[in-house]
């Protein structure tokens, strides 16, 4: 997408415009694809992240594809197709295992296009995604915004992203129905601006725990 419209949202809001100046050039980093992204989403439920990454490395390593970089090796997540015939790993449920096949099904069967995804209106894109094994309202967004890059989404499960928005615009316990309509003026690119907020939200948690 064509983000040169996005520094001109600080125009016409103010909170975007300090975000901004915070975070000059932030952006969501991606996954490789939305098959990816929503390997992740069933590897990461109910466990801490660092576990979640050590089980996803471990995947790649014993299934994934190696390649050479600057004299690295390095592991690429595995592919649909060697996904759908993994049997038991360590660190993942049986539950787990069957669900990660449902996502190497559903990606071989072309529904994890990023482009299909993105072309998709976004309540039908997260439908879609909702009705893979695993995945939820909260895993469907973050499949949509960081494996198929789509740029306008406001998340409507995030509840720290809620409280940092609530505290940007001075509102005190807004509903997420006001916090969304308010969002809509930051279209095209709802997405990024999420992310700002989040990352300072994220920022002023690690200062108040320091």
């Amino acid at each position: 997408m064509d983000g040169s419209g996005f520094a001109r949202l600080s125009d016409r809001d103010p909170v975007v415009a300090e975000l901004m100046r915070d975070y000059p050039g932030l952006r969501p980093v991606c996954f490789h694809s939305p098959y990816e992204a929503a390997a992740w989403a069933v590897i990461g439920q109910r466990v801490r992240m660092v576990q979640a990454a050590v089980t996803k490395a471990r995947l790649a390593e014993e299934y994934g594809q190696r390649v050479e970089v600057a004299g690295e090796t390095l592991h690429a997540f595995p592919t649909p197709a060697v996904l759908r015939e993994i049997g038991p790993v360590f660190g993942l449920t049986a539950v787990k295992t069957e669900r990660l096949h449902g996502v190497a099904e559903a990606a071989a069967a072309g529904e994890l296009d990023a482009a299909h995804l993105r072309a998709m209106p976004v309540e039908d894109a997260l439908q879609s995604l909702r009705a893979l094994p695993g995945v939820g309202p909260f895993s469907a967004e973050l499949i949509l915004v960081r494996g198929a890059g789509h740029p306008d989404v406001f998340p409507l499960h995030e509840r720290r992203l809620h409280a940092s928005m609530a505290e940007a615009y001075g509102l005190d316990h807004a509903p997420c129905e006001r916090l969304a309509a308010l969002a809509d003026g930051w279209r095209p690119y709802r997405s990024w601006v999420a992310l700002l907020l989040r990352a300072r939200a994220e920022d002023r948690a690690g200062r108040g725990a320091s």
